[in-house]
């Protein structure tokens, strides 16, 4: 390769950007829009659409088409839909005039849905049909890739096919082609990427698939926000924010026969903050840095916080998140939740004379759980602001070990009330 060719595939590769959007992104979200049209191009980008994913494909196309024109952008829908049928559905992903219309593109949006219906089409048992080829084109030429839910979960070269049960994966449930399958991995191979992430308690998912596979960095996007990925950088935009895991300095342990992870580092990237992918260096947005930066290790550290929560159901909705910001402001050394399926007691009664054996068979069928501790190390700080109208915190490196556990079954009974007095039977009335 000629030095010429050599800087040109480098720029190309600079310019590469891949926008995830972490789902349930709302029309009114300019902070996300309005940067995906400027990232191709602003008055000159040139989209295609693609609403593969969609239950509704028409009209999840045409909705996603009015938001990036009123933006600016010209936007139209490429009909490629397992909802063809069969041979219309294999002539559009090789029809010539589709396949200029993509290639002369600026940006590609995915939408969202079920991200297995766009690997299925796009990509049936792991090769690349001419239309992921166009849009590939796209991308390598310096284009944007944008995906929301379902496309977001296919730009990491490893998604989750089917797996909303996240307990079920934390205990095991991570099969090939079921709850896992390939992705389209256009952020690379080195980084994997989960959407709904927050609002869904999504950790718990990422973490044991990321061992499974070999990943060292991860980024759970939340709703209504989304990664600007570009030349190894993230940037967060729009309503909240991402959690950046950092699986380098992770062990596992064999002996306990379950998953659990020792040693995580978790970063919650806030709207404008910047992350180097390679070295988890964390940039806080302006805002954040002219307001108050937050090191639990200085001398002059004055935590906002007293209490010390344990957190019952650490996969609740932004829990996580919560949790950080609470560990980060307190004078806390450490925190811990748990993850587990609670079932009320099912056998309620006055069966007294079984209780033994209930108890004994309670403790031995006990639902699998984990906890979750998180902790400072030396590298723990961020940052806090109330420019945004709310209180905002930016967190970076809290450590975080997960461990199996075993919970009693049934946690809780209720309480009874003490029993009626009542009359004696056999009296006569009267009397």
């Amino acid at each position: 390769m000629t030095l010429l060719a050599f800087l040109s595939a480098a720029a190309s590769a600079q310019a590469q950007t891949a926008i995830v959007i972490g789902g349930a992104l709302k029309f009114d979200n300019d902070a996300v829009w309005q940067r995906i049209v400027d990232e191709a191009g602003g008055p000159r980008a040139r989209f295609v659409i693609l609403a593969t994913a969609a239950a509704n494909p028409d009209r999840a196309a045409a909705q996603i088409v009015q938001a990036l024109r009123r933006r600016g952008a010209d936007a139209q829908a490429i009909p490629v839909t397992p909802k063809l049928a069969p041979d219309a559905l294999a002539a559009a992903l090789r029809d010539p005039a589709l396949l200029a219309r993509v290639r002369g593109a600026t940006g590609v949006f995915f939408s969202g849905g079920a991200q297995e219906l766009i690997v299925d089409t796009l990509q049936p048992q792991g090769r690349p049909t001419p239309m992921l080829e166009a849009i590939w084109d796209v991308y390598r030429r310096g284009g944007v890739v944008a995906g929301t839910s379902a496309g977001a979960a296919i730009m990491s070269r490893v998604m989750f096919r089917d797996a909303q049960d996240v307990l079920g994966v934390m205990q095991g449930r991570l099969r090939e082609g079921i709850e896992i399958d390939r992705g389209l991995g256009f952020v690379g191979p080195d980084l994997f990427i989960d959407q709904h992430f927050l609002k869904r308690g999504r950790i718990g998912r990422m973490l044991p698939l990321m061992l499974a596979k070999g990943y060292r960095a991860g980024l759970g996007v939340e709703e209504n926000s989304a990664a600007v990925i570009h030349a190894g950088h993230a940037e967060v935009i729009g309503a909240r924010g991402a959690l950046f895991v950092d699986l380098r300095d992770a062990t596992t342990d064999p002996r306990l026969g379950a998953f659990n992870i020792e040693n995580a580092r978790l970063s919650y990237l806030d709207r404008g903050d910047r992350i180097d992918l390679q070295t988890g260096a964390v940039t806080a947005s302006a805002e954040k840095r002219a307001s108050s930066f937050l090191d639990p290790a200085a001398s002059d550290f004055k935590p906002y916080f007293k209490d010390e929560p344990f957190y019952a159901d650490i996969l609740g909705d932004n829990t996580i998140a919560q949790a950080m910001a609470q560990l980060l402001d307190s004078p806390a050394a450490e925190l811990r939740g748990l993850a587990a399926r609670l079932k009320p007691r099912q056998d309620a009664g006055n069966d007294a004379g079984n209780d033994a054996g209930r108890g004994a068979r309670s403790r031995m069928e006990a639902p699998m759980a984990f906890e979750f501790r998180l902790y400072k190390g030396a590298d723990t700080s961020g940052w806090f602001t109330g420019a945004f109208g709310g209180e905002d915190y930016t967190v970076v490196n809290v450590h975080l070990d997960v461990r199996p556990a075993r919970v009693a079954s049934p946690l809780y009974e209720l309480i009874a009330p003490p029993p009626q007095d009542r009359p004696a039977t056999g009296a006569a009335r009267g009397q």
